[in-house]
């Protein structure tokens, strides 16, 4: 009967990331951490990075609690020398690398008269300079040895829209980390390579402490963001996992240079 393929025999065999080996940067953090214990607890195998010993040790302890393999670097990629490292660190643990995640990021709100560049620059290196020598470190080892790698951006609704709390640096940032998905995904995808982005809205993290605060700037964002989300709630780093996972699986082969909008209808509106 009919030209049934095992993939539609069993759809969920798509999403399959058992035995990989994923390097995810900013591992510390709300995304970051839900991601390695996402991908941990289906057997893919982690090289957590971060700048904080103490955090990633936290992290690696519920990574094995839910069964996953892992290792740990305290190591930010600051510098091409140092994503080198990191690519480095991954291969001579665990012999390959299938998936890069770029979840570290940073931001400081701060309406442009009064903003230090230095705080803005610190914002864009963070969000741009870091996730492109990532990129290229591990970029160059899947073409030279011909792997057909997945890489996932961390971006944000706020790369398509402003924001009138002070943004120009993060906005600023997110535009270029989409632009950085799409012109990654052109120029590698006759390599076989994908590169996406996910874009929430606000979701619980460190990066959001301040729209908890007493602060009036953080208390405006908080209730603003919340009467634009038609789901009516602020998103969870959980929200963002489904998505992640297609993005990290076979599911996701003929998906690149994307950036997927996870925000409970923010942009919809």
């Amino acid at each position: 009967m009919g030209n049934i393929t095992p993939t539609l025999r069993d759809p969920l065999s798509m999403f399959q990331v058992k035995d990989k080996v994923a390097i995810i940067t900013g591992a510390s953090g709300a995304f970051g951490r839900a991601c390695a214990l996402t991908l941990g607890a289906l057997g893919t195998k982690l090289v957590l990075v971060s700048g904080s010993e103490a955090e990633l040790a936290n992290v690696l302890a519920e990574v094995k609690e839910v069964g996953g393999d892992a290792v740990t670097i305290k190591r930010r990629p600051d510098s091409l020398e140092d994503a080198e490292a990191i690519r480095d660190f991954a291969l001579e643990t665990y012999g390959r690398i299938d998936q890069l995640v770029i979840a570290s990021g940073y931001n400081k709100a701060g309406f442009i008269q009064d903003m230090d560049y230095e705080d803005w620059q610190a914002v864009m290196d963070a969000n741009i300079r870091g996730a492109w020598f990532m990129a290229k470190a591990v970029g160059s080892y899947w073409i030279e040895n011909k792997i057909k790698g997945k890489m996932l951006l961390m971006s944000s609704v706020r790369g398509r829209h402003g924001n009138v709390s002070g943004y120009t640096a993060y906005c600023t940032s997110k535009g270029g980390s989409d632009a950085l998905t799409r012109v990654l995904a052109t120029e590698w995808g006759q390599y076989g390579i994908t590169v996406n982005s996910i874009a929430p809205t606000v979701f619980r993290s460190k990066l959001t402490e301040w729209m908890w605060s007493d602060d009036p700037v953080g208390q405006a964002t908080r209730k603003r963001s919340l009467s634009r989300i038609p789901l009516g709630r602020l998103g969870e780093a959980e929200d963002l996992m489904g998505m992640a996972l297609y993005l990290l699986s076979p599911a996701s082969d003929f998906c690149t240079g994307q950036i997927m909008y996870v925000d409970g209808g923010f942009t919809a509106g």
